[in-house]
C-alpha cells in the first residue's frame, strides 16, 4: 500500500513518518512519486492508515531539482498530483479496481496538508550512516577517535565478581592463603599493584567492548574476543607453579599476540588485551586456578 518503511512515533500507530526508498540509477523525477502520492491518498482516505505526520522519498541521487523544487511548494505539488491522477494514478493504484479522482476521494485529497513531503539528500543520508555502528562495516574510512576510560570505581561493581575472585583465588594459590575480598590483600604489596592493574585493564577492555557495540555491527568485539581466546589457549593449558604466574603468564602472551585483521586493532591499548582476558575470566572461559 505504498508504504516502504514506517517509524511510529507512538503507541498507537496512528503518528507514524514514511520513508519511501526509490532505488534508482537516477535521481527522481515528477512522474516517479505520483503513483506514490496517490496510493497514500487512496489508502489512508479508505482507513487501511491514518495519514502520516512526514513522508520522505530516499534514493541513491536523491530528488532531481524539478522534483525538489515542486517539494518545497505544497500547493502545486498537490495541483500536479490532481493534474496528472488520471494518466498515473486511477488504473495503477489497484490492479483491480479503477480509481477515478472524484467525488469524496477527491473532496479528501483537497483537505490534506501535502507540506509533509520531502526528499532526503544523499550526503545527508551518508552523514547520518556514519553515526551508526554499520558504517564502517559497509564504506570503511575508519573508526572513529575512541573516548577516553575511566578510571574503576572504587567499590568493586557486581560484574566484576567472577574475574576478580578468581585473581584472589590466584593470589592465595601463590601464598597458599585464602583471600576473601580485595582488601584481604593489605600488606601484599604486589598482589595489590597486580590487582590494581588488572581492574584497570578490565574496565579498558569494557570501554573497547562499548566503542565496539556504537561503532560496528553486532559480534565484532565478541570476534575479537575469540582471537584472543585462541592465542592464548596454549598458555592457559601450559603447566604454571600457581595461578598468580598463570595469569601474568597468559596476559603476558596476549599483549604479545600479533592480530592484524580486526577492524578494532587501530583503537586498541596496551590494557585491552589484559582487559580481554580478564573478561573471559569473568566469562569462565578461562580459569587461574583448577
Amino acid at each position: 500500500m505504498g508504504r516502504d518503511v514506517v517509524a511510529s512515533c507512538d503507541d498507537t500507530g496512528d503518528v507514524w513518518d514514511n520513508f519511501q526508498c526509490k532505488h534508482y540509477k537516477s535521481a527522481l523525477t515528477p512522474t516517479d512519486i505520483w503513483i506514490e502520492l496517490g496510493k497514500l491518498v487512496y489508502y489512508t482516505h479508505k482507513g487501511e492508515f491514518t495519514y502520516p505526520r512526514e513522508y520522505t522519498f530516499v534514493a541513491p541521487q536523491g530528488a532531481g531539482n524539478k522534483l525538489s523544487k515542486l517539494l518545497k511548494n505544497p500547493n502545486a505539488l498537490k495541483k500536479q498530483l490532481k493534474d496528472n491522477w488520471a494518466s498515473y494514478c486511477e488504473r495503477k493504484i489497484s490492479e483491480r479496481v479503477v480509481v477515478p479522482l472524484k467525488g469524496d476521494l477527491a473532496a479528501y485529497l483537497d483537505s490534506l496538508d501535502f507540506a509533509i513531503f520531502s526528499s532526503l539528500p544523499p550526503l545527508r543520508l551518508v552523514e547520518q550512516h556514519r553515526q551508526t555502528q554499520w558504517f564502517v562495516h559497509r564504506f570503511g574510512g575508519g573508526l572513529p577517535a575512541r573516548p577516553a576510560t575511566d578510571d574503576p570505581p572504587t567499590a568493586i561493581a557486581s560484574d566484576e565478581a567472577v574475574y576478580v575472585r578468581a585473581l584472589l583465588d590466584a593470589y592465595g594459590s601463590r601464598v597458599r592463603k585464602a583471600f576473601t575480598e580485595p582488601k584481604d590483600l593489605e600488606g601484599e604489596d604486589e598482589f595489590v599493584r597486580h590487582f590494581g592493574r588488572s581492574r584497570k585493564e578490565f574496565y579498558s577492555a569494557e570501554s573497547l567492548r562499548l566503542f565496539s557495540r556504537d561503532t560496528l555491527p553486532d559480534g565484532e568485539y565478541e570476534r575479537l574476543q575469540e582471537q584472543i581466546h585462541d592465542g592464548v589457549a596454549d598458555e592457559v593449558d601450559a603447566s604454571h607453579s600457581d595461578g598468580y604466574d598463570k595469569v601474568r603468564a597468559v596476559t603476558r602472551a596476549a599483549r604479545d599476540l600479533q592480530i592484524t585483521s580486526h577492524a578494532l586493532v587501530p583503537r586498541m591499548e596496551p590494557r585491552d588485551r589484559g582487559g580481554i582476558c580478564h573478561q573471559l575470566a569473568n566469562d569462565e572461559r578461562v580459569r587461574w586456578v583448577q
